[in-house]
This record gives structure tokens, C-alpha cells and sequence, in this order.
């Protein structure tokens, strides 16, 4: 297990998880900007549910790495979806740059399980 796996797997976790509740719970700001993105309530808490999936996914793959590589690898693509709704909402740039830097992060952490086994 190298440092850089296990800090970005914290890392993601700590960003993750309070978004995942957020959504989950129904926030209300979570609310309105989910309803911007064109995302109806229902669709908002099985994203948080993918997202808390995600979280454990990545932490057992602290324990197993092939886990938390099918977990970054998800995540990913769960991030990368949230651009796509911030592009077809015409986000400003700084708000698409938030899901894109967490993409290439989980991206990297996918690598990195990749490079170390």
C-alpha cells in the first residue's frame, strides 16, 4: 500500500461522503442544485447512494485493491456524468472544474491500485 493511494482514498472519501448525505437527506441547497441540473429527487438520492457506495468501495480497497479499483473507476464515471449535467446546464467553468478535478483524481487513484499490483 503506498501513501499516495491511501491519501487519495481519503481524500475522495472525505470530499464524498458529505455530498452523498447532502443528497441523500434532501439539503436543500442540494436540492436546488440538483433541480437545476435537471436531476428530479429521486435520481438526486440514488446518486448519493452510488456515492456512498463509492466511499466504501474505495475504503475496502485498502484492504483488497481490486475493489478499489472497480471503486475509483466508478466514481469516475459517476464524476464525469456530473460534468456532462453541468455542461448541458451551461455551468460556468469554475462549477465544471470541481466534478472534473475529482474525476482525474479518482482517475489517478484507479492508476496508481493499477501501478502498484
Amino acid at each position: 500500500m503506498t501513501v499516495a493511494i491511501i491519501a487519495l482514498t481519503i481524500f475522495l472519501c472525505i470530499v464524498l461522503i458529505p455530498l452523498a448525505l447532502q443528497k441523500l437527506f434532501g439539503n436543500a441547497q442540494m436540492r436546488q442544485r440538483m433541480s437545476h441540473l435537471g436531476v428530479s429527487a429521486g435520481l438526486t438520492r440514488v446518486i448519493g447512494l452510488l456515492e456512498l457506495a463509492g466511499v466504501a468501495g474505495l475504503l475496502l480497497g485498502l484492504l483488497w485493491w481490486p475493489i478499489g479499483l472497480l471503486a475509483a473507476v466508478a466514481v469516475t464515471a459517476l464524476l464525469i456524468a456530473a460534468v456532462a449535467y453541468h455542461l448541458r446546464a451551461k455551468d460556468d467553468g469554475k462549477v465544471i472544474m470541481v466534478p472534473l478535478f475529482f474525476a482525474f483524481a479518482s482517475a489517478a487513484l484507479a492508476l496508481l491500485h493499477v501501478l502498484k499490483h
